[in-house]
């Protein structure tokens, strides 16, 4: 479980190190080829941590210490209508195992990790434009209104 939750831990930090970066990169700012390179190898990193040590630390972890084999069947309690099965039996007209139940966090994982490469490459697309520019303020915090507009 350490494992598990340390490489989600190192993933959410290398996430904010992207943001943290498009936050105070102009969006017309010319890369040389080096800073390309880096930022290249930085977001391969981050790939590969995504999809490939996450889930593999996920897959591991369900292996070894929650025991989730494909021999132990997923049972829930017995309830009066469900008779002599339990209440996943009645529910479910196939049979679940805890393999399968691990097989599908996998998967929910790698859809988390594409929705989220997804969303950054469009805020790092996105960057610079009005509406994420900074609102004028007064000097007392307050946004300006322009001149008419309002009661």
């Amino acid at each position: 479980m350490v494992a598990f939750v340390t490489s989600i831990i190192v993933m959410l930090v290398l996430m904010g190190g992207i943001d943290w970066y498009r936050k105070r990169t102009p969006a017309d700012k010319d890369f040389t080829w080096g800073e390309a390179m880096v930022f290249a190898t930085y977001v391969f990193f981050l790939l590969w941590w995504g999809y490939g040590v996450v889930p593999h630390q996920w897959l591991t972890w369900a292996d070894s210490e929650l025991n989730w084999r494909p021999d132990r069947f997923l049972v829930g309690p017995e309830l009066p209508w469900t008779g002599d099965q339990g209440i996943v039996e009645w529910a479910l007209p196939f049979t679940m195992t805890y393999q399968v139940i691990r097989d599908l966090v996998a998967v929910v994982i790698y859809g988390i990790a594409l929705g989220g490469n997804v969303v950054m490459w469009g805020q790092w697309q996105n960057r610079g434009r009005a509406d994420d520019a900074p609102k004028p303020t007064s000097e007392y915090g307050r946004p300006l209104i322009r001149e008419g507009a309002g009661a």
